[in-house]
């Protein structure tokens, strides 16, 4: 087998695979490294977000709401229900069926593009004349040549200082989607992402769950009314979250942990739990890439250094993901992967920062593109916002989750769409339009005059940019 290839991609996430597949389709001879492994020993690529991130933990999020469903909702359907019971391990087994799926799929695309796949940690071994050179360490080690290499190595869980992840008392992403039975008590740091969608899972099988969040206010990146509204709903399900506290010792015991910390009246607490789940952020994962062999920059975070085209400072080394600046999303790594392909293989790649979806699992379901309110009042820009509740939409009704809204925001002068939040039911499905609308730089007149299935949950949207001009037809 040859160890030369036009484009090595090191990572198999949704950054690294979908380049690699992208460079393929585009003529290159492609190799892609990566070192996940399965519980076999085998390959599990797709990086953090197919093995312990993204799709594992909507496979429980789905099993949770089932089983909330059951104890809560069916009466009112007139199905009857008693005594149910959920068997965390084949709910487990079914989130892991879900991920061999996913990459058993990866494998097969790298096959059918003639993708070349190394199983192993892939690092800089140095450069030649005939280009870059890549280690991989895997059953045996091997070095291949590339003449264009892509990192797309992604992140790890940031840990809190002092405080080791173990997975089994203080757990990451990871041992959160592997916890054997419901914690009586359980234990968030962090209302991020992880922590809301982690905490709901465990909250609905009948764990007591307490966020602690060091941030005044709840989702600051979200818009405030939309943050507001999720709140009063996890409130109302009793998904504890305190804000504005800081928090001291922890203490790990086998039976536990205890966590000190100070509310935000300033007063000393004590937070006992079973199980403790840290999501306060993820760092970009360098390790062992052994980025001195060819002097690649990192910056301050540890992130790798790129331009707008993400092109690092060693010419043919480029950079995409999480392992580089902006928004630690998989689908900004998808598209930075296609981007970079098209851009090696002579094309004009292209990624759009500003209309990269944002979309958090919760039940409701949290979405947004764009700017938020706050931002557009901070950045002075004139705007007139619409919004519509899923309380007056006959679907929404119909489903039984009449939780939330759609808000439009526009320029009050052009009616341009700067930014849409949604908080409600299949928010991340109905999110879709926004993007499309914004990428077309369309106006909340457009979307208002467009015909919308009935009943259906996108006449929220359409009767949301309705309200953008205060002529809501079913509010």
């Amino acid at each position: 087998m040859s160890k030369s290839f036009d484009v090595i991609v090191i990572g198999g996430g949704p950054g690294g695979y979908i380049a690699a597949i992208r460079a393929a389709q585009l003529g290159k001879n492609v190799a892609c490294i990566d070192e996940w492994k399965n519980a076999a020993g085998g390959p599990a690529p797709g990086g953090t977000c197919t093995n312990v991130g993204c799709i594992p933990s909507k496979a429980l999020l789905q099993s949770s709401e089932h089983f909330e469903h059951a104890n809560h909702h069916f009466a009112e359907h007139g199905i009857s229900a008693k005594d149910i019971k959920i068997d965390v391990g084949q709910m487990v087994a079914r989130k892991d069926q879900v991920v061999k799926q996913n990459n058993d799929g990866i494998l097969y695309l790298f096959k059918k593009n003639k993708v070349t796949f190394f199983h192993g940690r892939g690092s800089f071994a140095g450069k030649t004349d005939a280009g870059i050179q890549v280690q991989v360490a895997g059953k045996d080690t091997e070095v291949l040549t590339g003449t264009q290499v892509i990192v797309a190595t992604g992140s790890n869980a940031r840990a809190l200082p002092g405080v080791a992840f173990d997975e089994s008392t203080v757990l990451s992403n990871d041992g959160a989607l592997r916890i054997g039975g419901v914690p009586k008590k359980l234990a968030v740091i962090g209302s991020g992402v992880i922590g809301l969608e982690m905490g709901s899972v465990w909250r609905r099988l009948g764990a007591e769950v307490t966020i602690l969040e060091g941030l005044p206010t709840f989702l600051g990146a979200a818009d405030e009314q939309i943050a507001k509204e999720a709140k009063k709903a996890f409130d109302k399900q009793g998904l504890k979250i305190e804000l504005g506290v800081k928090v001291g010792e922890v203490k790990v015991a086998k039976k536990g942990v205890s966590i000190a910390y100070t509310n935000a009246k300033g007063e000393a607490q004590t937070l006992d739990a079973d199980k403790l789940i840290v999501s306060i952020g993820r760092v970009p994962n360098t390790n062992g890439l052994n980025v001195e062999a060819i002097g690649l920059q990192l910056d301050e975070r540890g992130a790798i250094v790129v331009d707008g085209d993400c092109r690092t400072n060693v010419p043919g080394v480029w950079a995409v993901g999480d392992v580089v600046r902006g928004p630690m999303l998989a689908h900004k790594a998808e598209e930075e992967g296609v981007a970079v392909a098209e851009r090696i293989a002579g094309q004009h790649g292209h990624v759009n920062f500003n209309t990269i979806p944002w979309v958090i699992y919760t039940s409701p379901e949290i979405a947004w593109v764009g700017r938020t309110e706050q931002q557009l009042k901070a950045d002075g820009v004139a705007y007139k916002a619409g919004t519509f509740p899923f309380l007056a939409n006959g679907s929404a009704r119909a489903l039984g989750d009449t939780t939330g809204m759609v808000k439009f925001l526009a320029d009050a002068k052009t009616d341009e769409i700067l930014g849409v939040h949604i908080v409600g039911p299949m928010a991340s499905e109905l999110i879709s339009e926004a993007v499309v609308a914004m990428e077309f730089k369309a106006s909340a007149e457009d979307i208002a005059r467009i015909c919308h299935a009935h009943p259906s949950l996108s006449e929220a949207t359409k009767e949301a940019a309705l309200a953008v001009d205060k002529r809501t037809l079913n509010f």
